[in-house]
């Protein structure tokens, strides 16, 4: 039995959870089409999801084509949710990128497909609703060809779209034209085909060409294109056997030591967790136990579900290598944990870094505990909410990708825990850069040092991207390792928050000083040094050397792509000098258009999201990225509430330290 883990992505609105409900409905696994207006779908499982019709969260089924098994990624189309997406696409196969006949390419289709891109997935187009009134098919392949890739094929003639009697027909060798559409694009990436093009007097047989389409499809050098309604049923069937014949199977030894990828985790009615696996190399069974995480953790699995063709998983003894799992047992399992060993070849997936936080507050004081728990269950589910805990004021804060993840999370506390929240104002997440290197130390039994422990830390910058990388300057053996993972991980957990209380992600600690009271021959005793002391010293050292070493606050800032009438372009001009953007000279786009390109800070996306309808009669197409952090300028550097104690504030600090002593 082959397998196929394919993902159906698209931009909100383009119909690709109604693909996937056709999909399921044709393949005989539902008796009817549920509908997204009605909140009736297999995929959309969460009340917000049926309530606003959108995907949120990435939801899996499976059906049989024939021999071949395919678990169906359903995936949000949101821009809020990319990083659901991406955790996604690192578990395909292949993908089927669907594009509204009516609304053609739009900002999160461009997006995606650059992430297929990059990826190196290979893609399937179909242009969905054609028979929608004002379907112009021809005008999306061009816009197709142009804004998202020329390295595609139209694998067939839509009749009548617009209407709702649209339908599809399929190419086939006999039609000269297609021949040669197909032939050029396909001998443009391979020599011997152009080779035997340009020498043979006898035209390429159509087998061959459909080999080497198939072959060039996988490679993900070119995207076929399919035309169709998910709602009529129009194209579908030629669009499956598209997916059966163009897009890889899963590859993979179940004979290789175990190893998978964990893409979303739920919890099971009574609380217990599930992890999503696409298993990549190897067999993982029952009662068997599995490291995962970063190797430190390990777990033995209690239960496997496999998706294998039918509406629901089924009890299975094991998970082989190509198919998607639930597992059970897996206690402290997060989104993104590699399962057994590391898979030789894959590559690490980036995702773009948040760059908005709220502070999240319960409308009954009395909710302040189950608040927390409950956000911190959300953020088991997606480790970039990165929920914090302000002690001093009593906050939770969390992160974000943009406004609509405000109402998912207050949806979700609502219905699912019975919690009511509200949000204060939404800020822009910005990081701290060390400017130059410092040094500090703190001596046992000198300078009001109340800890037995001596630790010294110099700290120097990094590039953008290096982390927090931890070195030795003292001899190797001179400090008792529990006393040196204290100071690193201290360390780590004190860069959380730099000198104006915003995180620093990249610089260089070495240790440079360290002592101790060893404990006497008959064993410990209070009067030697415990790992609680190089962890309360730490902070104050490594704060007075960040302090002497200086640091500047950069703020997040997206790159932007704006599409207007050129009637707009004063108007949106003008809007964009208001928010802060920079950008380069206004190029002159498709059919009149104008293509504005720069960048803009991050906080200010949604504000130029906001006023791009009214300023260009609803016809500017505005796509964002993040891009870079840079310096702020012009103004004082923005200040985050600490959340630490604060050992900037020598007195203030040891006062907390000796209470909680």
């Amino acid at each position: 039995m082959r397998l196929l883990n394919l993902g159906i992505l698209a931009h909100v609105d383009a119909g690709k959870t109604t693909l996937t409900e056709r999909l399921l409905f044709d393949a005989g696994v539902i008796s009817e089409i549920g509908r997204v207006d009605d909140g009736s779908t297999q995929t959309d499982t969460l009340a917000l999801e049926r309530q606003r019709g959108i995907t949120i969260r990435a939801a899996v089924v499976s059906f049989a084509i024939g021999d071949l098994t395919v678990n169906l990624i359903d995936t949000p189309g949101h821009p809020d949710f990319i990083a659901e997406v991406e955790r996604a696409l690192a578990v395909l196969d292949g993908a089927v990128l669907v594009i509204s006949a009516v609304e053609g390419v739009q900002a999160q289709t461009r997006v995606l497909m650059r992430t297929l891109q990059r990826l190196r997935i290979p893609v399937i187009i179909f242009v969905n609703k054609i028979d929608r009134g004002g379907a112009g098919c021809d005008r999306v392949l061009r816009d197709i060809s142009a804004r998202l890739t020329p390295a595609v094929v139209a694998m067939g003639t839509a009749r009548g779209p617009g209407t709702g009697q649209a339908d599809w027909t399929a190419a086939d060798g006999a039609d000269p034209a297609f021949r040669a559409r197909l032939t050029e694009l396909l001998a443009e990436r391979d020599d011997s085909l152009l080779a035997a093009y340009v020498t043979d007097d006898t035209p390429l047989s159509y087998g061959r060409l459909r080999a080497a389409l198939a072959d060039q499809t996988r490679r993900a050098l070119v995207h076929p294109v399919f035309l169709g309604s998910a709602v009529t049923g129009a194209g579908i069937g030629s669009l499956t056997r598209g997916v059966a014949e163009l897009l890889p199977a899963a590859s993979g030894s179940p004979c290789a030591p175990a190893a998978g990828t964990v893409f979303k985790v739920d919890r099971s009615p009574a609380g217990e967790k599930i992890a999503y696996v696409r298993m990549l190399e190897g067999t993982a069974r029952v009662r068997e136990s599995l490291p995962y995480g970063q190797g430190s953790s390990s777990s033995k699995v209690t239960a496997i579900s496999v998706f294998s063709g039918g509406p629901a998983p089924v009890p299975a003894e094991s998970v082989r290598a190509g198919q998607i799992a639930q597992l059970w047992g897996l206690t402290d399992v997060r989104v993104g944990d590699r399962v057994g060993a590391p898979a030789a070849g894959q590559p690490a997936h980036y995702f773009a870094p948040p760059t908005l936080e709220t502070v999240v507050v319960p409308a009954r004081a009395r909710d302040r505990a189950a608040l927390h728990a409950a956000l911190t269950q959300l953020a088991e589910q997606d480790p970039l909410i990165n929920l914090r805990q302000d002690d001093v004021r009593q906050e939770l804060l969390v992160s974000l990708y943009g406004e609509v993840q405000k109402e998912v999370i207050e949806a979700t506390l609502a219905d699912e825990l019975g919690i009511a929240v509200h949000f204060r104002e939404t800020t822009t997440i910005c990081v701290e850069r060390v400017t130059g290197a410092g040094m500090a130390a703190e001596f046992m039994g000198r300078d009001g040092n109340p800890f037995k422990a001596t630790v010294g830390l110099r700290v120097d910058p990094a590039p953008a991207g290096a982390g927090m990388q931890f070195r030795l300057g003292i001899e190797r053996g001179a400090l008792p390792y529990s006393f040196l993972t204290a100071v690193e991980e201290t360390s780590r957990q004190t860069l959380s928050e730099g000198l104006h209380g915003w995180r620093v992600p990249d610089c260089i600690v070495t240790l440079t000083h360290s002592g101790y009271v060893p404990p006497p021959p008959t064993g410990w005793s209070k009067y030697s040094s415990s790992a609680s002391d190089f962890r309360y010293l730490t902070p104050l050292v490594l704060m007075t050397a960040l302090q002497r070493a200086g640091t500047v606050v950069c703020e997040p800032v997206s790159s932007f792509r704006l599409e207007i009438p050129a009637s707009s372009l004063t108007a949106v001009l003008t809007a964009l000098a208001r928010t802060g953007a920079t950008g380069q000279e206004p190029a002159s786009g498709q059919d009149g258009s104008w293509v504005v390109t720069g960048e803009i800070p991050a906080g200010r996306v949604h504000d130029l999201q906001q006023q791009v309808p009214g300023l260009t009669g609803g016809e500017g197409m505005l796509e964002s990225a993040f891009a870079r952090y840079q310096d702020v300028r012009g103004r004082p550097f923005p200040v985050r509430p600490r959340t630490d104690r604060n050992p900037l504030h020598r007195e203030e600090y040891l006062l907390h330290v000796r209470r909680q002593v």
